[in-house]
């Protein structure tokens, strides 16, 4: 029988593991084995401490110093950035404290406004510091809002006044663009451009600044100082004021183009309607404005205007202002100019009446101002159709003569001016009014206005032949006929409707000069008239003005005229005017008598002389030609029943005009100028008088036969011929 029972051997696994634990046991070590370090003994670092020790010794030197300096360093700094900290938080609170409500910040202009209607009563022109009216970030557009927060801070509602992250960006692009760090790009925000708008608090004093332009200057400097200020500027206004009230702020003050300051202002000058009207195609525009107002103006450029407006749209876009669809349709229809804005302001006429009228109302006012003309922005128009029209079928190209135009009614008002050949200018040299040439022919009709206030007739004869008159120091004058002929015996409207020289100043002699100076004068000449006799032949410089007002003075019967354009004058808001008209019919210079024989020998000039280009079809006409010494100057002046035109055309150099005289290009551009003024009337004649047929045979002109005259009859004759007379 087998020993079942017996006990089997150990496994390995059991010899290394006790049976109680299951665990590996440690197997007993000789007493030559270390023993298990101890937990507690890990903390001891000492056998590193002595490799440290054992460093280079200058490396540990230099290694103290750099750790001395960097805590020195962080010393200062916090320091500093403490007491830095202290002082630009009592700076804000000071300029805290100097801050003005608000609604005081609005309207900050150092002019008034002038707003010129015309004689409908709408407005064709703006002058000085145009301000719409308030408005708040609440009342305008909201997309003009968000075209000036997308353009000019699109963190604005973000920050605390100075954004760090749009400084150091500014310096970056400045730097990598070869400025310096603080010109060009500023990398200011939204509302440090206000603060630069309210030159940080310090308002305008005439007697402290040489001009307004000095005090702006200073406003605009870019220095580091002025940075510091407009900063802390910046911060105490955000302190003071919601974001929404910098907003309206800016949204005020902020100059626009074309004399428009503030968003109101803008959007009645350049589009006709209230700032909250804006559509985005033109709240971009506008916000376009701020970069650039003047050069990016839409009346001075409209397409670089609408292109600025693209970009902005695009920007507005980026920060979901508006959709993609929005963007596209806006970007193809962008914002065009009102009526009145393509007006171009009203050019020379918004010119004339602002130096026309009293200067602290008009250049020089601090209130805003409402002035009624007389401008009629039809007539204005056709006054530069016809002209422009003559000048591109008529006149060379390339050609750098100028002409001026002057319309208006016959008792002075001017319904249209046009002072040179670029039409759409304000501020530029104005012909019509600033320069003074000679009137050549053009002045004839005064001689004979004397001639008839004295007892002349248009029939009365006068000899036209070879004629000098002795000028005490300057010797022997023989005036010429421009043709170089002449015609005998012929009446004085032969003479005028032919434009002869002898006869006019036979006439002049015969009137006297002075009477012929005072009768001049007294329709409205104030230039310095000539002292000679050639006084007949329009030696003196008037200008075109002057000239068209005295014809209006024959249209009426005779009565003196002051061209005008200012009919009322009141300030914003007020319903009494301050003053009216400024102009109109005066005192009586001849007859009615005298001055409708006048106008029926103007009537000849056209109908029968040297204007007929000037003739319009079912109309009377009555004018004079006028040309210069050497052909300098050119003039068309004439008349129906309804309006008086003068046209004057020549080099501002004084070069003389080649191939061009009174009855030519001028009576031209006269007539169709004159022709569209008319368009729609219905035809009325001239107020002349009906000719009495004479016992004599009417003289046409040629040398007469004087056989068998007693010596009596001979010097009888000779005193006729020289002196004129009825027979």
């Amino acid at each position: 029988m087998s020993d079942s029972r017996r006990r089997k051997p150990p496994l390995v696994a059991d010899k290394r593991y006790s049976r109680k634990s299951a665990k590996p046991a440690r197997k007993p070590t000789k007493s030559k084995a270390k023993p298990a370090p101890k937990r507690p003994t890990r903390r001891k670092a000492a056998p590193k401490r002595p490799r440290k020790q054992s460093r280079n010794p200058i490396a540990r030197f230099f290694s103290n110093i750099i750790r001395w300096i960097l805590r020195l360093i962080w010393t200062v700094v916090w320091r500093t950035s403490v007491v830095i900290g202290i002082m630009v938080g009592l700076a804000v609170t000071y300029v805290y404290a100097t801050l003005p409500e608000v609604d005081e910040l609005l309207d900050g202009r150092a002019r008034g406004s002038v707003t010129l209607l015309d004689r409908d009563d709408k407005v064709f022109a703006w002058r000085g510091d145009q301000f719409g009216g308030v408005v708040t970030a609440d009342t305008v557009s909201k997309h003009l809002k968000n075209a000036v927060i997308a353009t000019e801070d699109k963190r604005f509602y973000r920050h605390f006044g100075v954004s760090p992250r749009g400084v150091a960006s500014a310096v970056r692009i400045n730097l990598s663009e070869g400025r310096g760090p603080l010109s060009g790009h500023g990398g200011s925000t939204l509302t440090q451009q206000t603060a630069k708008l309210l030159c940080l608090g310090v308002e305008y004093d005439a007697d402290a600044w040489d001009s307004e332009a000095d005090y702006v200057r200073d406003c605009r400097r870019g220095s580091l100082g002025r940075k510091v200020k407009e900063a802390v500027y910046a911060m105490a206004m955000e302190v003071k004021y919601t974001k929404d009230e910098i907003l309206s702020v800016y949204l005020n003050r902020a100059y626009m183009g074309g004399g428009a300051y503030g968003a109101e202002a803008a959007s009645q000058r350049y589009f006709g309607k209230p700032a909250a009207n804006l559509t985005p195609a033109e709240g971009a525009m506008i916000a376009g404005l701020l970069t650039a107002p003047s050069s990016l103006a839409p009346t001075a450029n409209l397409q670089r205007s609408q292109d600025r407006a693209a970009t902005i749209l695009r920007l507005m876009n980026e920060q979901d202002y508006l959709s993609d669809k929005e963007t596209k349709y806006y970007q193809d229809n962008p914002a065009t100019l009102s009526k009145a804005a393509e007006a171009k302001a009203g050019g020379y006429f918004a010119d004339w009446v602002m130096s026309s009228g009293p200067e602290f109302f008009t250049r020089n006012t601090t209130e805003d101002v409402i002035l009624k003309t007389t401008m009629d922005p039809r007539i204005q128009k056709a006054a530069e159709d016809g002209l422009k029209w003559v000048f591109e079928n008529k006149v060379r190209e390339g050609s750098k003569a100028q002409a001026a135009i002057v319309v208006m009614s016959a008792d002075g008002a001017v319904r249209a001016m046009v002072g040179g050949r670029k039409t759409k200018v304000s501020g530029a040299f104005n012909r019509a009014t600033q320069a003074k040439r000679q009137t050549g022919s053009a002045f004839k009709p005064f001689v004979y206005a004397t001639a008839l206030e004295l007892g002349g007739h248009y029939d009365d004869s006068v000899v036209d032949e070879p004629y000098c008159l002795n000028i005490a120091g300057s010797g022997q004058w023989c005036p010429k006929n421009y043709t170089g002929k002449h015609y005998g015996d012929v009446s004085l409207t032969f003479a005028l409707m032919n434009s002869l020289n002898i006869p006019a100043v036979k006439v002049s002699e015969k009137a006297g000069r002075e009477n012929v100076r005072t009768v001049a004068s007294m329709f409205g000449i104030e230039s310095d008239l000539a002292a000679g006799p050639a006084l007949a032949l329009g030696a003196s410089e008037s200008s075109l003005l002057e000239m068209t007002g005295a014809y209006a003075g024959i249209l009426n019967g005779g009565s003196s005229v002051t061209p005008y354009g200012l009919v009322e004058l009141r300030l914003l808001g007020e319903d009494n005017a301050l003053m009216g008209t400024g102009g109109g019919i005066g005192e009586r210079v001849i007859s009615d008598a005298a001055a409708r024989e006048l106008i029926w020998m103007m009537e000849k000039v056209v109908s029968e002389g040297t204007g007929g280009r000037a003739k319009m079809d079912g109309w009377q006409v009555a004018g004079k030609t006028g040309t210069t010494q050497a052909a300098r100057d050119a003039w068309f002046i004439g008349f129906t029943n309804e309006y008086v035109a003068g046209v004057w055309m020549g080099y501002d150099d004084n070069t003389p005009l080649t191939g061009v005289t009174g009855g030519g290009l001028p009576a031209e551009i006269w007539r169709e100028a004159m022709v569209r003024v008319h368009e729609g009337l219905t035809p009325t004649p001239l107020p002349a008088f009906t000719p009495v047929p004479q016992k004599r045979p009417a003289q046409t002109g040629g040398n007469r036969q004087r056989k068998g005259q007693g010596i009596d009859d001979v010097v009888n004759g000779i005193l006729r011929d020289i002196f004129g007379g009825r027979n």
